[in-house]
């Protein structure tokens, strides 16, 4: 890579570091995006999903589709490297993630969620995320094959619904890479 470890990479430093994590990742992962409304929230959850290697992207309710003008302007044209469906019912949403291989796990409190680190998002994992004012629906929850949530310990309740993906599809990965011993890059 570089003589001195701490100068930035370099772009191609970049895509090989990139290329190894690719390489040392099996598990799929998906989202359900149910009436997500904000733009910006909806960008910023295409730019995540990208960068993280979410397959696919379930709108559902009314959430707002990532090519609504605003969106494109946080997603960054992220959006064309993940595969997404038009908005249907939640239910059916559900539906096609299972039908897909997924396992459905809600983000959200409820009283037997279980903490983010101790949820099981090994194998091929759909995370769900709820509006932005009334998180995810009572039927969701209902159908979800279980619920979690992100811990807290500051004066806030709850997060940003697009920083509350960013931080489970993260910790989906992390828990997939944790204990692997990656490649070194240097030997592609």
């Amino acid at each position: 890579m570089t003589d001195n470890p701490r100068r930035q990479l370099r772009p191609t430093d970049v895509k090989r570091l990139n290329r190894t994590w690719r390489r040392s990742t099996e598990g799929r992962l998906s989202l359900i995006l149910e009436s997500v409304t904000g733009p910006f929230n909806i960008g910023s959850i295409f730019r995540t999903a990208a960068a993280f290697g979410v397959e696919r992207i379930w709108l559902a309710g009314n959430a707002t589709p990532p090519t609504n003008p605003k969106a494109q302007k946080t997603a960054l044209g992220t959006d064309r490297l993940v595969a997404w469906e038009e908005p249907v019912p939640v239910l059916e949403a559900v539906r096609a993630a299972r039908k897909d291989g997924f396992t459905v796990v809600a983000v959200e409190l409820t009283g037997d969620a279980v903490p983010l680190p101790e949820a099981k998002l090994s194998g091929d994992v759909c995370l769900v995320v709820g509006s932005e004012d009334h998180g995810c629906s009572p039927a969701l929850l209902e159908a979800a094959d279980s619920v979690c949530y992100i811990p807290q310990v500051g004066r806030v309740g709850s997060f940003n619904v697009g920083i509350a993906a960013a931080i489970a599809v993260a910790e989906a990965r992390r828990q997939e890479w944790s204990g692997k011993s990656l490649p070194d890059p240097e030997s592609d």
